[in-house]
């Protein structure tokens, strides 16, 4: 109940996050790794506390995700599956056509980094390293993969390795709050997901009880999520999610950003500047997993500036409550792995790398790829702004002043 009174304050006063105004939604949930329990969860901001039908954003799954979904869609499956055995891997940031089309896939910022490492790919949310990563991993078993963490599409198409967007929803296919709370607590839980649980027991008139939990099933290795974890602490620490990193907490997580197509933005937006839909953060730490969407009700009400940095700063002021004075531990490296400096690799990888070109991104990103073979309603997934900087361990020489 506590926590639960927690996030109502954060959405509903400027004490914690300022908000751009009083429209702007926020929909979160958050879980317990260890059980499932959802301790907290909110669907909108400025809701009468008495107010019980309507729409709860925290578990639609009509908003598009983002770039939050290349963990769970892309890389996750491709080290549980054996085609990358280190987080050192290097990858391929070049032109590159979705496959089997003449379609290509853009980066946010129309650039290309070249060879990077696997971490510093997820690290900056390039999009060419997460479509040709599920095209190694094959749409099957991504899609297997998805459906061990709690979320399924009705078919996968290489667009979703950078969007959760389908044509059918009715909260069984695509993602939530709910759902992405879920799935990435199994990266904190050693790789075992639990269902989402709301009700932990029921006591009857007689004073029987019955009480609820879930067993929980193996989703991945637990190499599979420590490796994960690892590279996307970097996410926080040096690359798009700095807007939610704390110093004395370990945690990990991802950002998200979806896009309008360029017919919307011709048609309804007619803002030349930086705009999007849908923006989210989802991260968590060894004991809590939280997701965070934000957005406008009417979709083509588009983000615009600090409005950008809001879901982070919500799962930094919340996690940061349910955190403080809990001596929070860091996660201990599982036996079939060894790490390198800033890496980890599976025994027998090789512990040789090369270190990426400098590279010097912009400061804002805009937009990112499209794709003839999805059913998408985005065509690209873009970052949001974040004006600090922090020296970046995997590139010494670089500098990133952007967020997707």
């Amino acid at each position: 109940q506590e926590a639960q009174k927690h996030l109502w304050d954060i959405y509903n006063s400027d004490q914690y996050v300022s908000y751009p105004d009083d429209d702007l939604q926020v929909a979160s949930t958050v879980v317990d790794v260890s059980n499932g329990k959802v301790i907290a969860q909110l669907g909108a901001r400025h809701q009468a506390s008495n107010v019980s039908f309507g729409t709860n954003q925290a578990v639609e799954t009509n908003r598009d995700w983002g770039s939050a979904m290349k963990p769970i869609t892309d890389y996750a499956p491709a080290i549980e599956y054996g085609v990358y055995d280190s987080t050192a891997t290097m990858v391929n940031d070049i032109p590159y056509n979705y496959p089997g089309t003449s379609t290509p896939v853009y980066n946010w910022d129309r650039a290309y980094f070249g060879n990077i490492t696997l971490q510093y790919a997820l690290q900056q949310s390039r999009n060419v390293t997460a479509v040709e990563t599920l095209n190694k991993v094959g749409l099957d078993r991504a899609k297997t993969f998805l459906n061990g963490l709690g979320i399924d599409y009705p078919s996968m198409h290489y667009a979703n390795a950078i969007s959760s967007n389908t044509t059918e929803s009715n909260k069984q296919y695509g993602a939530s709050s709910e759902k992405m709370a879920a799935a990435y607590a199994a990266f904190a839980n050693g790789g075992i997901y639990h269902k989402p649980m709301y009700i932990n027991k029921v006591v009857f008139s007689d004073g029987s009880k019955k009480e609820f939990s879930d067993v929980g099933t193996r989703a991945m290795k637990e190499t599979t999520a420590y490796m994960m974890t690892e590279m996307m602490k970097t996410v926080l620490a040096y690359g798009t999610g700095r807007g939610a990193y704390l110093p004395w907490l370990a945690q990990a997580g991802k950002t998200g950003t979806s896009n309008y197509t360029d017919d919307e933005i011709e048609k309804h937006i007619k803002n030349t500047g930086y705009v999007a839909p849908d923006e989210m953060f989802v991260g968590y730490t060894r004991k809590y997993s939280m997701a965070v969407w934000t957005g406008y009700s009417n979709r083509l009400t588009p983000i615009v500036g600090d409005g950008f940095l809001v879901a982070a700063k919500v799962y930094r002021s919340m996690i940061t409550y349910l955190s403080e004075g809990s001596n929070p531990e860091d996660w201990n490296i599982p036996e079939g792995l060894y790490r390198n400096g800033e890496f980890v690799f599976k025994n027998g990888a090789r512990s040789t790398w090369s270190s990426p070109a400098p590279q010097q991104p912009p400061s804002t990103e805009s937009s990112s790829s499209s794709s003839d073979s999805s059913t998408s309603q985005s065509n690209s997934t873009t970052p949001s702004t974040n004006n600090s900087t922090t020296t970046n361990p995997n590139n010494n020489t670089q500098q990133s002043n952007t967020t997707p």
